[in-house]
């Protein structure tokens, strides 16, 4: 109620609006946030129907497998909007980007914030989402003059069937039949005409007869990505220098209590790290026979190191589900005075949720189990603090610091050593494809290029489960659980870097690296496109949506076609795959069915090979003879592009 009074006070003259606000304040238009909008309805009738967020995908966790939406289900969600009165909707986000730095929310979200956008975190169009969804944006562009002056009817064509029509005087009329159904596609009878609609799938008819699209019909081609490696070039011999930091106070400490304080509150989110250290005695008849120390750490979040007595003895972390956690770890105490150093660590500041700025971070217990005296609580021992690294405070990631003394030249860098931080000379990857940095070998940390902050580095593997299948059904309400990729591998191998900021000639790249990891194998990649696909079959719509005329009669319709093309400046090297019947599968892992032309192979290299784009008819004359009459068939082709 604030905010709105206060927006409306300003008397800017432009409509406010509120997101996910059912109780907005009176002037103000409250609109929607979702993967399915159409049911929506604003709080006033004479209010437009706003669609602010539709996701076509979903956000990437540190440690979980990466969520995909189909573009069928996507469409179908557009379709229906605007089927059942949209006025205006926007996708979140259209263009995938990245969190550089250390501006990544959530907590635990990516540095990628790739989004399964259609056009990637890159700026690479990715095919078939971005194509589908500007094929569907021309179909409802035909529809714009029923859509804006005319009168909607909804039509009941079946249990789970229906139409949304809209008539204007002029005559114009626009239809969007949908089956609703999310397993049996159905053929349904609007306007004494028969038409195919699969199952969870839109068809728009701009003229109430054509059909121009359908929501579950891909047409477009699929683009096959691959990061294709490069060596880390050096630009001179002894390239490697680092800098080891020092556990726990590595100047004076900031402060000391006798109690934990939350991590936010402290560092202000100047810095993902906040020093914890501490000492204790351990009788000198230590160990007696039977004892097995524990050290148990409770946390709000994010994740920790714990060292004693200067060694590493493990790391423990929350998740995108829960930033809290507890860990127990064995240890060997040593008779006298022990020291424990505690790294803290926030990964990404909470950014959604009730009261979020409460739920804070950071330690909240200490204790060791299995002492010969039961367990010692350390929670209200003297801790001393000390935020962020001697590095960070050093600012060793900045150009400027090249030359500092803390660096110690090495013409090999030591591998697995926590704490760490590495500096080394590198020439930019070649070509102007998109670059993106591999950081498989490592452990977690964080990364600069001449000065700029790539961001937080965490190879972290997901778990394998059966929310990764090797073909997603679109069919059905989608959740971000529903269609999941890279299960068993890290959430994000590849950190983009881009390209300007690259100098022609002595690039610096600076690593943190927190837990130990292999430097030598860090590599660029490049990110290229290095194969096409594409699965159309002969009930697909045809028209061409540029130069359609809905005064023009489908009668004798266009056969459905594939088109394939490859990215500037590179040509259709090869068919792998070509079968004209019907064949199954998915883009790299096609298969022929019990139904195939044998002539599919040489009427698509005759048509496509050793150019950068083609055209193959569904009805190409070398398709003559029909390899199984009364059987709907599919043109499956994979080629590759160079």
């Amino acid at each position: 109620m604030w905010a709105g009074s206060m927006a409306l006070a300003q008397n800017t003259g432009v409509p406010w609006i509120m997101c996910q606000q059912y109780d907005v304040p009176d002037h103000v238009i409250n609109t929607c946030n979702s993967f399915y909008c159409d049911q929506f309805k604003p709080n006033l009738p004479t209010q437009p129907k706003i669609w602010t967020e539709n996701w076509p995908g979903w956000f990437q966790t540190f440690g979980e497998s990466n969520p995909h939406r189909p573009p069928e289900d996507v469409a179908f969600s557009v379709a229906r909007f605007f089927g059942k009165g949209g006025s205006v909707q926007n996708y979140y986000v259209y263009h995938g980007g990245t969190n550089f730095d250390r501006t990544a929310g959530g907590p635990f979200i990516t540095t990628s914030y790739d989004y399964d956008a259609p056009i990637d975190e890159y700026g690479l169009k990715r095919f078939p989402k971005w194509a589908h969804l500007k094929e569907l944006h021309k179909s409802i562009k035909l529809c714009e003059h029923s859509l804006l002056f005319g009168n909607s009817t909804l039509l009941s064509l079946g249990p789970q069937q229906e139409a949304d029509v809209y008539t204007d005087h002029s005559g114009g009329c626009v239809a969007f039949l949908a089956n609703i159904d999310s397993e049996k596609d159905k053929v349904v009878t609007f306007r004494n005409r028969q038409y195919d609609l699969p199952a969870w799938s839109v068809s728009i008819l701009p003229d109430c007869k054509n059909v121009v699209f359908n929501t579950a019909k891909v047409r477009s081609q699929t683009l096959m990505v691959d990061m294709v490696p490069e060596t880390l070039q050096a630009s001179k011999p002894d390239q490697w220098s680092i800098f080891t930091e020092r556990i726990g106070i590595w100047d004076k400490n900031d402060f000391v209590r006798n109690e934990f304080v939350d991590h936010i509150n402290t560092t202000k989110d100047s810095t993902d790290y906040l020093w914890h250290t501490t000492s204790f005695d351990v009788d000198r008849n230590y160990p007696a026979s039977g004892n097995h120390p524990i050290l148990n750490i409770g946390s709000k979040g994010h994740a920790v190191h714990a060292f004693l007595n200067n060694m590493l003895i493990g790391s423990a972390y929350g998740n995108g589900s829960e930033s809290s956690f507890s860990v127990q770890m064995p240890i060997n105490l040593k008779a006298g005075k022990n020291e424990i150093a505690l790294l803290s660590m926030t990964v990404g500041l909470k950014s959604a949720g009730p009261y979020y700025e409460w739920v804070g971070a950071g330690l909240t217990s200490v204790n060791i189990s299995g002492m010969q005296n039961g367990t010692m609580d350390l929670s209200s021992n003297n801790w001393a603090y000390k935020i962020g690294l001697e590095g960070e405070h050093y600012r060793l990631f900045k150009p400027d610091q090249g030359n500092n003394q803390r660096w110690r030249p090495q013409s090999e860098p030591p591998k697995h050593q926590p704490l760490t931080w590495y500096k080394v000379n590198v020439d930019v990857p070649q070509g102007d494809d998109p670059v993106g940095l591999d950081m498989q070998s490592m452990g977690k940390g964080l990364v600069w290029l001449n000065g700029n902050a790539i961001g937080r580095y965490w190879p972290r593997t997901s778990p394998t489960d059966d929310r990764c299948t090797p073909s997603c059904d679109y069919r059905g309400k989608f959740s971000p659980n529903k269609c999941r990729a890279g299960c068993g591998k890290p959430t994000q191998r590849w950190y983009h870097v881009p390209r300007s900021w690259f100098h022609p000639s002595g690039n610096t790249l600076v690593v943190f690296e927190e837990q130990g990891g292999d430097p030598t194998k860090i590599t660029f990649s490049r990110r290229v496109a290095t194969s096409v696909c594409s699965f159309v079959s002969e009930n697909y719509p045809s028209i061409d949506l540029e130069s359609w005329d809905k005064s023009i009669s489908d009668e004798n319709p266009l056969a459905a076609k594939v088109q394939l093309s490859c990215p500037k400046g590179k040509n259709i090297s090869s068919i792998k795959f070509a079968s004209f019947g019907d064949p199954s599968g998915t883009c790299r892992s096609y298969q022929q069915g019990s139904c195939h032309h044998p002539d599919s192979l040489s009427v698509v290299e005759k048509a496509c090979l050793n150019i950068n784009s083609c055209t193959v008819s569904l009805s190409d004359e070398g398709f003559g003879e029909d390899p199984c009459p009364g059987v709907t068939k599919t043109l499956a082709i994979e080629a590759d592009c160079s």
